[in-house]
């Protein structure tokens, strides 16, 4: 069977391992992204307690990928739990980082600015340093997006959802019948919807960037 008649007789199952792969990146960065910009906003101010922010996302995502997942197996199972925890884990630090940079960008006359018009610190985060500073989270939003996109093809490893499985399923079958196509319409998969997603998200980005802002 080529390629083309794998792709045509499995169709279904494929897409259905799309939107799977799809949906756990989405939630995993939905979460990720409060969380960063939680981290971000509570530390930027602070050199000491940003650099621990932004140390501790980078040393847990140096955490290999596989030992992470086999870690959270006695706590939470297989499935989606442990496979969504693992992906927000790895997409802090871009979100982290660009957040406290963002932040740290806005010219502190303009927030001098809002302060004197009236605002409390808290409404000029949310209404002037935020919006100002979106261009940069935004970016590192996009970055974790594309990291998540190949890393959740190793969920598989705990049962996880996406094209992981059939990434896995074709190379333990190298030399079987049809073994290859799995592995290659898997990996295909992956790097079309990441693809597609990043051109989304460039259409995010303007629709959610001031006018003034956009470049």
């Amino acid at each position: 069977m080529t390629f083309l008649e794998y792709l045509d007789f499995n169709w279904d199952d494929l897409l259905v391992m799309s939107l799977e792969h799809l949906t756990v990146v989405v939630l995993a960065l939905g979460i990720a992204t409060v969380v960063g910009l939680g981290v971000g906003v509570l530390t930027w101010q602070s050199p000491r307690w940003s650099g621990i922010a932004v140390s501790t996302a980078g040393g847990l995502l140096t955490i290999p990928s596989l030992a992470l997942l086999a870690l959270l197996i006695p706590f939470f199972g297989l499935g989606w739990v442990p496979s969504v925890i693992a992906l927000v884990v790895y997409s802090l630090l871009p979100i982290v980082r660009n957040t406290i940079a963002g932040l740290r960008s806005v010219d502190t006359a303009i927030l001098e600015a809002a302060n004197g018009m009236g605002l409390s610190r808290p409404t000029a985060i949310w209404r002037v340093q935020l919006p100002m500073a979106w261009p940069v989270i935004v970016t590192g939003i996009r970055v974790a997006a594309q990291m998540l996109f190949a890393i959740a093809a190793i969920a598989a490893y705990v049962a996880g959802p996406g094209f992981g499985n059939e990434i896995f399923a074709g190379l333990s079958r190298l030399g079987a019948t049809n073994a290859l196509n799995q592995a290659i319409a898997g990996t295909v998969g992956v790097v079309l919807l990441a693809l597609a997603f990043d051109a989304t998200f460039i259409l995010i980005r303007r629709l959610t960037t001031s006018r003034g802002l956009r470049v």
